[in-house]
């Protein structure tokens, strides 16, 4: 190998490794802003059609992110959580449908990286099974339910996210004793510094609950 060619190969070298931080850095990039819209969507916008605008073109958003990183298990899951919160809010004949895709997206995570984000997977499918309607319109199932919740909760048990849907699941079982434990566990949670809004939305659906129940 000649001092030509000897160079060449250096300097190739030399671009990998410099080029692989940066292309990294800009695939885990696309998470904060997709959760900051994310919550933008569910919590800062109240006109019913604009809700539904912001959370389409956040899916798009989302879904050309994973077209980029195809096994981010992470943005496999914020897909999912945005087309279940886009079923929610449309309830239409579409909203089946979106909860199916949110379904397949986050069996699919829970069978490669079940622990990805904390175990969100397990607590978006569990919200999904006693959300959906069961047999025989659609797959929702409160065993099932439980079931998520719980491993979701085994992950991480102080979350805010496990401990409000359990007890909303709770609540909604008729178990009002149980869900106010869990609710209040939730309002307890530790504040997440990159994601004030989603905490502060959150943390009103779960003071609305226990009034509800207290």
């Amino acid at each position: 190998m000649n001092k030509q060619q000897l160079k060449a190969v250096i300097t190739s070298g030399c671009l990998l490794i410099l080029a692989s931080p940066v292309n990294a850095a800009s695939q885990t990039d696309s998470l904060p802003s997709i959760q900051k819209q994310w919550a933008k969507c569910q919590y800062d916008t109240f006109n019913k059609d604009n809700k539904i605008q912001c959370l389409e073109g956040l899916i798009n958003q989302t879904q050309q992110s994973l077209n980029q990183a195809p096994n981010r298990s992470d943005l496999k899951v914020w897909l999912a959580i945005t087309k279940s919160t886009l079923a929610g809010v449309d309830g239409g004949l579409s909203a089946l449908s979106l909860a199916k895709e949110s379904k397949v997206l986050l069996d699919e995570v829970i069978k490669k990286d079940p622990e990805v984000l904390d175990g969100s997977a397990f607590t978006s499918l569990g919200s999904l099974y006693y959300k959906v309607p069961g047999w025989p319109i659609g797959f929702g199932d409160d065993d099932k339910a439980e079931e998520m919740l719980k491993k979701a909760l085994a992950i991480n048990p102080t979350g805010i996210d496990p401990n409000y849907f359990y007890g909303d699941f709770l609540a909604q079982d008729g178990r009002q004793s149980e869900a106010i434990v869990y609710l209040k566990k939730a309002q307890q949670a530790a504040p997440r510094s990159q994601r004030p809004l989603a905490d502060k939305g959150r943390q009103q659906e779960i003071a609305n609950k226990l009034k509800e129940l207290q």
